[in-house]
């Protein structure tokens, strides 16, 4: 006879909403005997990489409408592209001041690198821009003070 071992469902695992604000709660009220200390944790790491995730989005797609207005020559979307190219700089903008620490990151070679390389994949793999040869590198400056401000296709 094979005996199962039930494994309690804890609260964290039914409802996170409500575990979180139960956690708050205990927070507020000192309750940490009660806290979930071992879940808490876990989505404390997850945050503090959520903004680094957001960041690298953000960077993606921001180079991928850069390399659009940059290479592709199409004025009747110029317009489109240099919205999406300012609202993704405002937004992150918005992350650097929320999470100044970021800026160390935001300025890594690695960083740069790896959304340089995805952006460039996309643009690739679109068949709208198959014609359109993007450069291996990325032509201009990756300090992020330049990326946020300079109008690069200005300088083509």
């Amino acid at each position: 006879m094979t005996q199962t071992i039930e494994q309690k469902i804890t609260l964290y695992d039914r409802d996170l909403n409500l575990w979180l604000e139960e956690a708050i709660a205990q927070l507020k009220a000192g309750d940490f005997q009660n806290l979930d200390v071992e879940n808490l944790i876990e989505e404390l790491e997850g945050l503090a990489g959520r903004d680094r995730r957001e960041l690298e989005n953000r960077l993606t797609t921001l180079l991928e409408h850069l390399l659009k207005r940059i290479y592709v020559k199409s004025e009747y979307n110029y317009a489109g592209w240099v919205r999406t190219i300012n609202r993704t700089r405002i937004e992150i903008c918005k992350i650097l001041r929320q999470s100044p620490s970021l800026k160390n990151y935001a300025n890594s070679p690695e960083l740069f690198q790896d959304a340089f390389d995805d952006a460039l994949k996309l643009m690739r793999s679109d068949p709208d821009y198959k014609s359109v040869n993007f450069p291996n590198t990325w032509q201009f400056s990756r300090d992020m003070d330049a990326i946020l401000n300079i109008e690069f296709w200005e300088e083509m």
